[in-house]
C-alpha cells in the first residue's frame, strides 16, 4: 500500500500555485482591467509564503526524496520571495507608464517564483529539472515582455535560444550521472561517490551539470547572455533577474555540489575555482569601458557570482554561510541600484547613460547619497555591508587553503572599486544635468528599505551572519 507524500513542507509551493491559478482565471475575466488587483494579489501571495516558509521548522524530506525542507532552504527562499516581491513594486508603475503593463505580468513573476521555490527545495536531479524549467519557461516571456521594443525581443530571444541550451546541458550532465550512480537522488549519488574516486563518466556529467547551473548564475564562461538581456530588458524586468532568480540558482548550485557531490570535492572544487576566478577577472575588467548603467550592472552582477562562487569553492559549512550572506547582502544593494536607475527620467523617458547621474548631489541629495552607498557597498568599502560580504567569502577560501584564488579576489576588487567610484565621482564633482522627474512611491520606497538595510548591515552583521551559520549547518 503506497503512502501520501507530506504536504506540509511544499505548502508555501501549493498555496503560490493555487493563487496562481485563480490569478489566471480572474485576469482572463477582467482583462487588463485586473492588472492592479493583480500585482496586489502577487504581493499578498508572496507575504503568505513567507510566513508559511518561516513558520517551518526542522529538516523534512518528502515526495519520495524529490522535495526537502530546511534552514538553508527557508533562508534562501526568503531571500527569492523578497526579490520577487521587489519587483513587483518595482515593475508597478514603470511599465504602465511604459504602455507596455499587461495583466499576465504578475501571473508570470508568481510562476517564475514558484519554480525557483522548488529549484532551491530539489533534493533530486528529476525535481531540479521540473523547477527549472516552471522558472525558465515563466522567465523566457518576462524578458521579451515589451514586445513592441525591438531591444526587448532580442533579449527575449537571446535569453530563450541560450537557457534551451544550458537546460540540455544540465539534462545531459543529469543522465550521465544517473547512468553512472544509478540514483537521481541526492543522498544516493553522494553514496555513490562516497569513496572519493568517481569514473571519468561521472565527472564528465558533473562538468555538463555544472555548465548547466553556471548559465543560471551567469558565471563565466555561460555569461554571454546577461549585458545584452538586462539593457534590453525593461528596468524591472532587468531588476527581478538580477534578484530574485539569482537568489535561487545560487541555491541550486550549492545543495548540487555539497549535498550531491561531497565524496566529489576536489573534482568539483576545480571547476568551481574557474568559474570564480574568470566571472571576478571579466566582470572586473568588462565594466570599465561601459557607459550604460544597466550593462554596468550586468557585468557587476557577473562579477558578484564570482566572488559568491569563492564561498563555495572552499565546501565547508564557513563558505557555505559565506555565500548565503553575500547574496543576502548583493540582493540588499541591487535592489537598491536598480531602484535609483528606475528613479532617472527626464520628461518621463528613461535615461541610462552614466554621464547623465552628472551632479546629482545637487539636485537630488537623498538618492545621490543612496547610489553612492551602493556603489561603495558593491566595491566592498568599509564598513559598509559589502566590505563585510567579501570578507567572509574570503576568509572561507583562505581557511580552505585557496590561497591564490582569495588573493585574485581582492585584486579584482581593487579594480572593480574603479569603475564603482567613478559613479560617486560623477554623482557630486561633475557639472550638474538637470534634475531628474520625481520618482515614483513605490520605486522611491524599495530604494530607502535596501539602503536602510545595508546601513544597518554595515554596523550589525552579526545578526546576518549567525542566521546564515544556523541555516548552513542544516546542509552539512
Amino acid at each position: 500500500m503506497t503512502t501520501l507524500p507530506a504536504f506540509g513542507p511544499a505548502l508555501p509551493e501549493i498555496v503560490m500555485a493555487l493563487g496562481a491559478i485563480a490569478m489566471v482565471l480572474y485576469g482572463a475575466i477582467q482583462g487588463e482591467r485586473s492588472t492592479r488587483t493583480l500585482e496586489i494579489a502577487a504581493l499578498a501571495l508572496f507575504a503568505l509564503a513567507l510566513v508559511l516558509v518561516l513558520r517551518g521548522e526542522g529538516k523534512v524530506v518528502t515526495f519520495n526524496g524529490a522535495f526537502i525542507a530546511d534552514g538553508f532552504g527557508r533562508f534562501m527562499k526568503v531571500l527569492t520571495l523578497i526579490g520577487a516581491a521587489a519587483a513587483i513594486v518595482l515593475s508597478a508603475d514603470f511599465l504602465r507608464r511604459d504602455g507596455a503593463m499587461r495583466f499576465e505580468f504578475p501571473i508570470l513573476v508568481v510562476l517564475a517564483t514558484i519554480g525557483m521555490m522548488m529549484m532551491i527545495s530539489a533534493s533530486d536531479l528529476i525535481g531540479l529539472y521540473v523547477g527549472l524549467e516552471l522558472q525558465s519557461l515563466a522567465l523566457y516571456v518576462v524578458a521579451a515582455f515589451d514586445r513592441d521594443n525591438p531591444r526587448s525581443t532580442e533579449a527575449g530571444l537571446k535569453y530563450f535560444v541560450l537557457g534551451a541550451l544550458s537546460s540540455g546541458m544540465l539534462l545531459y550532465g543529469s543522465s550521465m550521472v544517473y547512468g553512472f550512480t544509478g540514483t537521481v537522488s541526492y543522498a544516493g549519488i553522494a553514496e555513490a561517490v562516497k569513496g572519493g574516486h568517481p569514473g571519468i563518466g561521472l565527472i564528465i556529467g558533473l562538468v555538463f551539470v555544472a555548465a548547466g547551473v553556471a548559465f543560471k548564475i551567469s558565471a563565466v564562461p555561460f555569461h554571454m547572455w546577461t549585458p545584452d538581456v538586462y539593457e534590453g530588458a525593461p528596468t524591472p524586468v532587468a531588476a527581478f533577474f538580477a534578484s530574485a532568480p539569482k537568489m535561487a540558482a545560487m541555491a541550486m548550485t550549492v545543495r548540487i555540489f555539497v549535498g550531491a557531490f561531497p565524496g566529489a570535492l576536489h573534482d568539483w572544487q576545480q571547476i568551481i575555482v574557474f568559474m570564480a576566478i574568470a566571472s571576478m577577472a571579466l566582470g572586473a575588467f568588462a565594466a570599465i569601458g561601459q557607459t550604460n548603467i544597466k550593462r554596468l550592472l550586468a557585468y557587476s552582477s557577473i562579477a558578484n557570482m564570482g566572488y559568491a562562487l569563492v564561498g563555495l569553492a572552499a565546501g565547508t559549512p564557513a563558505g557555505v554561510q559565506g555565500v548565503m550572506t553575500y547574496m543576502a547582502i548583493y540582493l540588499a544593494t541591487t535592489l537598491a541600484a536598480f531602484a535609483c536607475v528606475l528613479m532617472m527620467n527626464r520628461n518621463g523617458k528613461p535615461v541610462e547613460d552614466i554621464g547623465e547621474l552628472a551632479g546629482l548631489s545637487r539636485n537630488n541629495g537623498w538618492m545621490a547619497f543612496a547610489m553612492s552607498m551602493m556603489m561603495f557597498s558593491l566595491a566592498g568599502i568599509p564598513p559598509l555591508a559589502g566590505f563585510w560580504a567579501k570578507w567572509y567569502v574570503f576568509l572561507a577560501a583562505i581557511e580552505a587553503k585557496l590561497y591564490v584564488l582569495a588573493v585574485v579576489g581582492v585584486i579584482t576588487s581593487v579594480v572593480g572599486a574603479y569603475y564603482y567610484l567613478r559613479i560617486v565621482k560623477v554623482i557630486y564633482f561633475d557639472d550638474a544635468k538637470p534634475a531628474f522627474d520625481k520618482g515614483d512611491a513605490g520605486v522611491r520606497g524599495v530604494l530607502l528599505i535596501s539602503a536602510l538595510f545595508v546601513l544597518v548591515l554595515s554596523f550589525l552583521p552579526a545578526p546576518l551572519f549567525d542566521s546564515a551559520a544556523a541555516a548552513a549547518k542544516s546542509l552539512f
